[in-house]
């Protein structure tokens, strides 16, 4: 029935504006705007909604992942446009957030890091 559907995801922000001048200008990422709600424009053409809730909560898991070829350039790029990498005890995360499985089958490098709204995204190696 939803073979052909071209579905989205989608999750909540407290603050569209700042939402908005996040994901646009510090992810570079193209980001549309109708009717109160964006929709993040993603490599590939898929979309993401995101949508404002007065209510809003920070999603306690990761809501959004960008693949790319080198962790450690996006790390750097992301560093300089003023991200902040999260900390999780036991992760094994080097001194610039990024934490690097011992074994590869554990899964590639990664960061993670947070929207205005406390949503957690991540950068990872792949």
């Amino acid at each position: 029935m939803f073979r052909d559907n071209h579905a989205f995801s989608g999750f909540s922000t407290n603050d569209i504006p700042k939402t908005r001048d996040f994901y646009a200008r510090t992810l570079g990422l193209e980001v549309t705007e109708e009717n109160g709600m964006l929709r993040l424009h993603l490599g590939g053409g898929g979309t993401v909604l995101i949508y404002p809730k007065e209510n809003h909560e920070p999603a306690s898991f990761t809501v959004l992942n960008f693949p790319v070829p080198d962790i450690d350039r996006a790390a750097d790029e992301l560093t300089k446009a003023g991200v902040e990498f999260e900390r999780y005890e036991g992760s094994n995360q080097d001194e610039r957030g990024i934490a690097r499985p011992p074994e590869p089958e554990y899964g590639p490098p990664i960061a993670w890091f947070k929207d205005p709204a406390g949503n957690i995204l991540s950068v990872l190696e792949g």
